[in-house]
């Protein structure tokens, strides 16, 4: 575990970021290896089949995520606090809420599967493979979310290491799965998101296993799990702001879908190898805002706020650097990425032109994310969900309709960047008025006792 609260600001955030980065990376390679596996072997149907099923998988994992969210600022400010009894707590209490809600959501998942993609005009003859592939997933959703909330304790712990070890383990069995069940056994799309939730679960049962057995601050019981309602409440004050941004985002991504959907499979298979592209692009940036909302939390925990202006600036450095590198990368090797994924001459074109559209905007993107990973850090999660909700409904969405109408398929590819234009301005201008400095306040919860501490 690692104190945020002493050191070099920039390096201290990228060092944090670097296993993140790394992790998400290879998390990202689950959705690519199955694309570039599904594209190549079953075809642009079958691609497109599952670019379909991903705002949906959004949507229904997005409250969870708030959660997860809620308790990783919670444990960074108690942690900075040296409150490590509270720390243990609030784990136990973000455990309890995810599984009553993971459970909740599957079983309505898996009844809403079918309706939700008629629903969304999808093509009928991508309907059938579609449903599969949903269906799986939502079938292994408490191994998923059972890692993600692993995974956002210990970096709210300063540990952005670990979760890098399980994720590794994972990958590579996530690859192997995939040639097997696709290549070997014919099980189509369905074997892909077996393959994922195999090596999902796969990963979080070896975390449990391994934190139980190395960690002294970090335990994960089940039988002796302390449930604290007034942490309860706080975790879902500072997440829940996230877990209903990331629905609305899901939502408004189901609602994108269902435009682009109205294109046709070859604009829809170009649009998911495109965005599976776009995510390593900005994934840089998005865990960078990630070390910031921790750097930035333990640091307003310590009431050190000449660090966190520090930290901001620095986060800005780093993710505008990289954003400029990833950019270069794109505008040149961008068709050969696309022809990973299928090499049908209309996807590629489709594909390209994506990227051409979207990539210049990774900077503008940037700011956004390291501007809104700074409200987060200090529990201003609120004015987060304002921002990006307000750009996404307000620009994306009605940006996306209009120009879709006008000028084709690339109306909705242009309408990427306005949002993101627009959320960096309306976050950076919040952001001076400083009024996100006042959300912080972990004095009001009692010490129950000291814990231990590892280090």
């Amino acid at each position: 575990m690692k104190d945020l609260t002493q050191g070099n600001e920039a390096k201290i955030i990228f060092v944090f970021a670097l296993p993140m980065l790394i992790g998400n990376v290879l998390q990202q390679l689950y959705n690519t290896v199955d694309g570039i596996i599904v594209g190549r072997f079953l075809g642009e149907t079958a691609l497109a089949a599952v670019g379909v099923s991903f705002p949906i998988i959004f949507l229904i994992v997005a409250l969870l995520m708030g959660i997860g969210m809620g308790s990783s600022i919670l444990i960074s400010q108690f942690y900075g606090a040296k409150d490590y009894n509270n720390v243990i707590k609030t784990m136990d209490t973000g455990l309890v809420a995810n599984y009553i809600v993971v459970i909740f959501l599957t079983i309505v998942g898996l009844l809403i599967t079918r309706p939700l993609l008629v629903w969304l005009k999808t093509p009928p003859e991508i309907i059938a493979e579609a449903a599969a592939y949903l269906k799986v997933i939502f079938l292994g959703m408490i191994g998923i979310v059972g890692y993600n909330y692993i995974s956002a304790i210990l970096r709210g712990l300063g540990d952005s290491k670990t979760p890098l070890y399980f994720l590794i383990i994972a990958t590579i069995l996530n690859i192997i799965l995939d040639v097997v069940f696709i290549m070997i056994f014919h099980l189509g799309v369905a074997g892909a998101a077996w393959a994922t939730i195999i090596s999902q679960l796969f990963s979080f049962i070896f975390g449990v296993i391994y934190l139980n057995r190395t960690h002294s601050l970090v335990k994960i019981t089940f039988k002796k799990l302390q449930f604290d309602r007034k942490i309860l409440m706080e975790t879902l004050r500072i997440g829940l702001p996230t877990g209903v941004q990331q629905m609305l985002v899901s939502v408004s991504f189901v609602v994108l879908q269902g435009i682009i959907n109205s294109f046709g499979t070859v604009v829809i298979a170009a649009y998911t190898a495109g965005s599976r592209i776009q995510a390593f692009g900005i994934m840089p940036a998005m865990n960078i805002s990630m070390a910031v909302s921790a750097f930035v939390a333990q640091n307003l925990g310590a009431r050190k706020e000449e660090r966190v202006k520090n930290g901001f600036k620095a986060g800005l450095k780093i993710s505008g650097l990289i954003s400029v590198i990833t950019i270069a990368a794109i505008l040149l090797f961008g068709k050969y990425m696309v022809m990973l994924f299928n090499t049908n001459p209309e996807v590629l074109e489709k594909g390209y032109i994506y990227l051409m559209i979207v990539s210049p905007f990774f900077i503008i993107a940037s700011v956004m994310f390291i501007t809104t990973g700074v409200l987060r850090g200090a529990g201003d999660t609120l004015s987060a969900l304002i921002i990006s909700v307000s750009a996404l409904w307000g620009v994306r969405l009605p940006v996306a309709k209009i120009l879709s109408g006008i000028i084709g398929y690339t109306g909705i590819f242009w309408s990427v960047g306005a949002d993101w234009t627009v959320a960096a301005l309306a976050a950076v201008i919040y952001y001076f008025t400083g009024r996100w400095k006042n959300k912080v306040n972990v004095s009001k919860f009692e010490k129950g006792g000291e814990g231990k501490n590892d280090g």
